[in-house]
């Protein structure tokens, strides 16, 4: 079952970044809202985290998922605020809900070990993809120097969620 999780994850980002690919060059305010969209998708992963895992280590990884990705997300919030600029929805952030919403349902059905370890397998999936995503993608995308920064400064803090989500999922 976690497998099947962990594939849709990957799916879910691999796929947004396939779009965006295709696509023409995402505009600022389409990157903003992708950007927005994937750290909302990973805080609502970790609040099901602090619902269902007993895990004092998944448990303190979903926190601070939680508390970055807020972080994060409140300071892309400032920047389009500041620059007056509208976050716009498109196919990739559409498709990054949609697909999050498939995700958060396997992840219910899982209880105990079942659940922390797809848990922790999806986070380090998860985090592999949209920080590929993030460099390969957005990053050189990004034409306004502030959210390039803003992007640059949360690829940092992914990667070293990454890192912790191997360290969590190898402990389990």
């Amino acid at each position: 079952m976690f497998l099947r999780i962990v594939a849709a994850s990957a799916a879910l980002v691999l796929g947004s970044a396939a779009a965006i690919a295709q696509g023409a060059k995402p505009t600022d305010p389409q990157i903003a809202h992708i950007a927005y969209t994937a750290g909302q998708i990973d805080i609502g992963t970790a609040k099901l985290a602090l619902q269902k895992s007993k895990n004092k280590d998944v448990r303190a990884f979903a926190q601070d998922m939680v508390r970055d990705h807020t972080a994060v997300n409140q300071k892309a919030l400032a920047l389009v605020k500041k620059l007056k600029v509208k976050p716009e929805d498109n196919p990739t952030s559409k498709s990054l809900s949609e697909q999050a919403k498939g995700t958060l349902a396997s992840l219910k059905k899982l209880n105990g070990a079942a659940f922390d370890k797809a848990y922790a397998d999806n986070e380090v999936e998860y985090h592999k993809t949209v920080n590929g995503a993030l460099e390969g993608s957005l990053i050189p995308a990004a034409s306004n120097p502030e959210l390039k920064e803003l992007l640059q400064t949360g690829l940092k803090i992914f990667q070293g969620h990454q890192q912790h989500a191997e360290q969590v999922a190898k402990s389990l």
